[in-house]
């Protein structure tokens, strides 16, 4: 029986996705690719599900995009037409990338070793990153005369700066997790043992939270970054009109004052 490429498991209201391709660093191909979003498309449309935590098997998160997968390989026979890598991201990782974006939910990453390219790339998309201390983040794009993808352009320097970002995009350096920390890169960097415990605390911290709430944190904090101040502004009244109508609001305010914990149902 083929072992799947996404293992799923569920605990609570927090559902895991582990990458499945240990021999292979848990590096994508279509396979992959479809597995993940189905997965990920799957939580999203389940009620039960508050949280997703992305993680990998083996010694590796993701190291990117598997270059043996016949999506990307090189035809190196005289004459042979190159392949369409631009047909590659809008086929397969850009629906990935926006499907991370625009979860129901909050995403946290479980970085257990080597994250690389497409992999770094997809673990700093979600909305938390938890990194094992042996971890370690690669922009590998230019080593084989790439940009970074998988949303690394618009990632990288909103996180660490332009300055930060293009050292790491142009050079390519193995950034370990401790220095990812650091440089405002990733959430936390943890001992490698108690990584998914604290993946898992994390996750489950999230989900008892008021969900509808924290996305619309993640949405509001990225359309910001397109505004000027005024019209952040504007935008926070909207969502807190959309929001202050809801129940998690009425239930966080009405548990504030019995002095009680607020039981949030929105999603």
């Amino acid at each position: 029986m083929t072992e799947p490429l996404v293992v799923v498991t569920q605990s609570g209201a927090v559902q895991t996705l582990a990458l499945n391709r240990p021999a292979a660093l848990n590096s994508f191909t279509a396979g992959l690719h479809a597995q993940l979003l189905a997965a990920l498309e799957a939580a999203a449309a389940d009620s039960a599900v508050r949280c997703v935590v992305i993680t990998g098997t083996g010694r590796a998160f993701c190291a990117g995009q598997d270059l043996a997968d016949p999506a990307v390989a090189p035809d190196f026979s005289p004459g042979a037409a190159p392949k369409d890598l631009g047909e590659v991201i809008d086929t397969l990782y850009r629906p990935l990338c926006l499907r991370i974006r625009n979860m129901p939910v909050p995403v946290v990453a479980a970085v257990n070793g080597v994250a690389a390219g497409a992999g770094a790339n997809l673990a700093l998309g979600c909305d938390l990153v938890l990194a094992a201390r042996s971890a370690s983040f690669i922009q590998a794009f230019t080593k084989i005369g790439l940009v970074p993808d998988t949303g690394g352009t618009w990632l990288l320097p909103r996180l660490v700066g332009r300055a930060q970002a293009m050292g790491l995009a142009l050079l390519g350096d193995k950034l370990p997790a401790a220095d990812a920390e650091r440089l405002g890169l990733i959430w936390r960097c943890v001992d490698d043992a108690s990584l998914m415990q604290e993946a898992q605390a994390l996750a489950e911290r999230l989900a008892a939270m008021p969900v509808k709430a924290l996305v619309a944190t993640r949405h509001a904090l990225d359309a910001a970054a397109g505004m000027d101040y005024a019209q952040a502004l504007a935008h926070e009244a909207v969502v807190q009109r959309t929001l202050g109508a809801a129940a998690d609001y009425r239930e966080g305010v009405q548990a504030f004052a019995e002095k009680r914990s607020p039981t949030f149902s929105d999603r």
